[in-house]
């Protein structure tokens, strides 16, 4: 659980998990292990298709909750279900209580459940003095551990094999062998007296389906038949966003469910569940079933312009299991109850901002949550939404205001930048990196070298190289962003070597400015918005065929972020689309528009390997284009292991959390430098910025380059 008063405290855990190795390996194996898994799953199915079934399926039915919850209640009572609503979790598990002391119950068998860890309800039952045992095998560990869940779906991922025999030896009285299966004939011993002698049995319920009033559960260990069968009692606690018109749209869900949650077809329980069964140890040998369904600002939820999406949420844990923050640090540290991208949106809903407000400033936005969510919830954009309304209720930080005051006043911002070129000499030492930065200033950033502001700004260069075309056969308006313009312009003036040779006409309009991106992820939205309106406004998109961006970050951000920013400005909205359809990337124009080819290169054979940016991979859905250019000019590619997997830059992320941005910088560097090449290539500034000032501060002869560049070098 989350418990940090602030971000300062917040840091310290981070770095108490950093420091446990074990749980650092166990994340990288499993975090290996699932997307090889995933993807085998999934071979060979629509999975953007089902996707989008799932999406609208789960939306439709969050938009008819309450007639849903009505249907299923009439439904499951006509069986003899008694169905229950609790507005909060605090009512929930008064609710349970009552149920159990009417029943004169003493001893509780439980199910894995999401819902009861929401509502805290092991505590509320044992405060009655009624005996509760989680029978899930994971979920048993951490209750004996007095520990909550580190994962929605392997809750004990965080422990080895030792942790879990020394446990078993101090419950049992024996000392156990440190033998996976022999601990699970352990478990399976001791917990098998608990399920004949519980009175109640409480489950939780993937699905509550209203047309049958039946409550189904996917599980992979048999407990939780055992739980719902055995005692006289059974209680299932269900949010009401579990709610499914029919079994079909339940089977829809159950196609993506276990494949993205642990890579199998299907799990290996699916049990349904339609009224009280016969039960012998019940006095009229019929068992006695409840349903309480949880609202707990799930109906609020469901009428919310932009949150409803959250509610299409299978808990199938997989936004975590691709996580690169959650790989180093575990759910103890990545969420409060629900943990990843998931549970920092969930926590500020179900929790409160007090437990959520450090949570959502740990999300580097690489989209792999995104890209991997069976539900199609824009989590990354919901997780900065989170952070702005709390910086909103709360105030915003001062370092937060600033940049959005500098970035707003475009002339302050670029004259700042200006000045710093200017004063940087003592602290350059004559090198393009900030050598001597006071520590007030580079405290945590060790682990690269800065880079210094260029001599010259792109601005002041392009009137010199523009390329002076008679008869264009495409016109394009480059968008440099603050970092091609001020630190790395010779990334754009590669580019523009490049459009000169194809009969490019380019401009470079003067007003741009930063994307705004830095502040968006600040939670700064009226600086965003003023930065993003001063940007489309720089731009005349219906005079250009394209607008060209170098930088992933960015042009994913005009492509995607501006729309959702200005779109509901009646005299924006028309303007900031087609601003948005003219957006694109620099390896997507010259591969797939310009179609350069391999003679117009001179070849020369070097190693090269590739980092994918975050926003051009996932945010764009780019991932031929700059592999297939980096052979088109000439260079052997070398693939390198998990290419895709975030830098660790994240803009201001790797200010704010540099311990985290260091270890994934260290595990990306180490996974490039695997590869032999001579050569890292990768298609955004920020980017570059990480990697090179990595390979910089160790010493390594490696290059990093702008793909850009070295295709402009290797023009004939």
């Amino acid at each position: 659980m989350q418990n940090a008063r602030d971000l300062k405290e917040y840091r310290g855990e981070m770095q108490g998990a950093l420091d446990n190795e074990f749980l650092r390996t166990a994340m990288d194996n499993f975090a290996v292990a699932y997307r090889a898994g995933r993807a085998k799953a999934f071979a060979g199915m629509d999975v953007a298709g089902l996707v989008r079934e799932i999406a609208q399926a789960k939306d439709q039915a969050m938009a008819r909750m309450d007639e849903l919850y009505e249907e299923f209640r009439k439904n499951a009572e006509r069986l003899g279900v008694t169905v229950h609503l609790a507005k909060t979790g605090s009512e929930a598990n008064e609710i349970i209580g009552r149920i159990a002391e009417k029943a004169g119950v003493k001893r509780i068998v439980k199910s894995k459940s999401m819902t009861a860890e929401e509502t805290l309800l092991n505590h509320h039952l044992e405060d009655l003095g009624l005996e509760v045992t989680e029978t899930d095998l994971g979920e048993w560990i951490i209750q004996l551990r007095h520990e909550g869940p580190t994962h929605m779906v392997m809750p004990a991922i965080h422990l080895s094999r030792y942790q879990v025999a020394d446990l078993f030896s101090e419950v049992t009285g024996v000392k156990q062998e440190v033998d996976i299966q022999k601990l699970v004939k352990v478990a399976r011993r001791e917990l098998r007296a608990k399920y004949v002698q519980a009175d109640m049995g409480i489950s939780g319920g993937n699905f509550a389906i209203a047309e049958t009033g039946t409550i189904a559960l996917c599980t992979n260990e048999g407990n939780g038949r055992l739980v719902t069968t055995l005692p006289r009692v059974h209680v299932a606690l269900v949010g009401l966003d579990k709610l499914t018109p029919t079994i079909t749209d339940a089977l829809r869900v159950i196609k993506a469910l276990p494949r993205n949650a642990t890579g199998q077809a299907i799990t290996s329980y699916v049990t349904w569940i339609t009224g009280p069964g016969e039960c012998q140890a019940a006095a009229d040998g019929k068992k006695e079933m409840h349903v309480v369904f949880l609202d707990n600002g799930r109906r609020a939820l469901a009428k919310d312009p932009v949150f409803s999406q959250v509610l299409r949420c299978v808990r199938c844990g997989a936004c975590a299991n691709v996580c690169p923050v959650y790989r180093l640090v575990g759910g103890h540290q990545y969420g409060h109850i629900y943990i990843g991208a998931i549970g920092l949106i969930l926590t500020y809903f179900y929790h409160g901002r007090e437990k959520a407000k450090n949570l959502v400033q740990n999300c580097i936005n690489c989209g792999a949550c995104k890209a991997v969510c069976v539900g199609g919830i824009d989590l990354p954009r919901l997780i900065k939404e989170v952070h702005a309304r709390i910086q909103d209720e709360e105030g915003h930080p001062l370092q937060s205001q600033l940049l959005g005051m500098v970035l707003k006043n475009r002339k302050m911002f670029h004259a700042l930048l200006r000045s710093a070129r200017a004063v940087q000499k003592p602290v350059t030492g004559g090198t393009p990196y900030l050598r001597h930065l006071p520590m007030i200033f580079a405290r945590g950033q060790e682990f690269r070298a800065l880079p210094a502001i260029a001599e010259k700004a792109f601005r002041d260069q392009f009137e010199a190289i523009r390329p002076r075309v008679a008869s264009p056969k495409l016109r394009v308006a480059l968008f440099s962003g603050c970092v091609q313009d001020f630190v790395y312009p010779e990334q754009a003036v590669a580019a523009v070597q490049i459009l000169a040779r194809h009969n490019v006409a380019v401009d470079y309009p003067l007003g741009q400015s930063c994307c705004g991106l830095p502040v968006q992820m600040m939670g700064e939205r009226e600086a965003s918005r003023s930065v993003a309106a001063q940007n489309v406004a720089a731009f005349d998109p219906a005079g250009y065929d394209y607008i060209l961006t170098l930088c992933a970050s960015c042009a994913s951000h005009l492509k995607h972020g501006y729309p959702d920013i200005l779109g509901k400005d009646p005299k924006l909205a028309v303007k900031v689309q087609q601003f948005a359809d003219r957006i694109i990337d620099f390896s997507s124009f010259v591969h797939d528009v310009l179609k350069v080819e391999p003679s117009e290169f001179r070849a020369d054979g070097k190693k090269a390997t590739y980092h994918s940016p975050c926003h051009l991979c996932r945010g764009l859905g780019v991932t031929t284009a700059p592999r297939e250019l980096i052979v088109t000019g000439g260079l052997e590619y070398l693939p390198a292991d998990e290419e895709d997997v975030c830098c660790g830059f994240g803009g201001t992320y790797s200010m704010k959390f540099p311990e985290l941005s260091a270890e994934l910088l260290k595990k990306k560097l180490a996974n490039v430098e695997k590869t032999g090449a001579e050569l890292l290539l990768t298609d955004c500034p920020g980017c570059i910025m990480q990697l090179r000032g990595g390979l910089t501060a160790k010493g390594s002869a490696m290059q990093v380059r702008h793909v850009a560049e070295v295709l402009a070098e290797r023009l004939k």
